[in-house]
């Protein structure tokens, strides 16, 4: 059984994934927004009681979707790194070992708002460094969930979340896809990113994940 959810969106196709990312097949490409490397790390330098191990763990799970997926580049939409404390040398030792086990993969990283704070990463990382929007066909691919004059948007940024309501008073987060004719937003990829509760317009489909599975919210 699949575990994405394929979907058609301004005449591609593409495959919102359990794991809060999006594959385009035709372009054998990985999308994922706002991962958040060194987040943790940074709260720790201000002496907040985080938990450890949140880089290591986001980038598994990229090795585990690079595996499973046909991809030949991987598009990041904003906020790479947290802070500049992702500069860190372990750090940059996890993401050298990383981007090591992908060879002969492109990573494109298209800037956010934490990446002009923080930096771009080291030259030796080989990752090429855009600023918004990267366009490629149909799409603008942005950090920015803010319209384009000429093509629909896939953005970032805002760390969608979903509240499910249950009859007796059940209330559950789940990150979610916003699917937009205009401007579209990716969940946040990224360990200890936290969330913002949206409210779709009409017209924006909506799309929970949760688990192993993607699904669409019915209207």
């Amino acid at each position: 059984m699949n575990t994405y959810l394929p979907i058609e969106h301004s005449g591609e196709t593409l495959w919102l994934l359990p794991d809060k990312a999006i594959y385009w097949p035709a372009r054998r490409t990985l999308l994922v927004a706002d991962v958040h490397i060194g987040k943790a790390a940074s709260y720790r330098l201000l002496h907040q009681p985080v938990p450890r191990g949140t880089t290591a763990t986001t980038l598994a799970r990229l090795d585990r979707l690079l595996t499973r997926y046909d991809c030949e580049q991987l598009i990041i939409l904003g906020d790479f790194f947290h802070s500049r404390a992702a500069h860190s040398p372990h750090t940059l030792a996890s993401l050298q070992g990383w981007i090591s086990r992908h060879g002969a993969l492109k990573v494109v990283l298209v800037r956010g708002n934490h990446d002009r704070h923080a930096g771009d990463p080291p030259a030796e990382l080989g990752i090429e460094v855009r600023d918004e929007p990267l366009l490629l066909e149909p799409f603008a691919l942005q950090h920015e969930p803010v319209a384009h004059p000429s093509h629909p948007v896939l953005a970032g940024h805002v760390h969608p979340v979903y509240m499910l309501r249950g009859r007796a008073r059940q209330r559950l987060r789940l990150p979610c896809f916003l699917i937009d004719a205009q401007v579209s937003l990716l969940p946040a990829f990224g360990e200890f990113t936290g969330g913002w509760l949206v409210e779709p317009g009409q017209g924006t489909r909506v799309f929970l994940a949760g688990g192993d599975q993607v699904w669409a919210l019915a209207n």
